[in-house]
């Protein structure tokens, strides 16, 4: 387990961006953390580093969203889950079908701990907190294969 701190939300977007960086289709990110930690701003990142096209807001109203690879970015779409709404009823997850989307996709899954981890064993959990100083750290925690990748901290 690593954690980094993370003072300016500027900060959580740049260690997604890094992230994007080095993520592969078929990864999955598991974020967690209370409203305002800084979810959002990290996947937003994670886009930039991915190189996938539109802008990144959450998905809380359409559970969802696509982002297709840029013609010059790294050519792996990005699937941005919202679970907040869908309150750990694991049927709803399945209807998402976020078992095939891995294969060549990176998911990352907003509020899915607890609830996504069934996807697949191989993935980081990224628990985000704010503190009364407004100062965010990220805990990386690395189940499965993630434990011999090298982050980016």
């Amino acid at each position: 387990m690593k954690t980094v701190e993370l003072p300016l939300v500027e900060d959580t977007e740049e260690f997604g961006r890094k992230l994007g960086e080095v993520v592969r289709a078929g990864d999955l990110l598991l974020l967690a953390g209370p409203l305002g930690a800084g979810k959002t701003a990290f996947v937003r990142g994670l886009a930039r580093g991915l190189g996938v096209q539109g802008r990144v807001s959450s998905p809380t109203f359409v559970v969802a969203r696509v982002h297709e690879p840029a013609e010059d970015g790294r050519g792996v779409r990005l699937v941005h889950v919202d679970a907040y709404r869908l309150g750990g009823h694991l049927d709803e997850l399945d209807d998402l079908d976020l078992d095939t989307e891995l294969v060549d996709a990176v998911v990352a899954v907003e509020w899915g701990e607890g609830v996504a981890e069934r996807l697949n064993e191989d993935h980081l959990l990224i628990r985000l907190e704010r503190g009364t100083d407004d100062v965010r750290t990220a805990q990386l925690v690395p189940h499965g294969e993630w434990t011999t990748r090298t982050l980016p901290v």
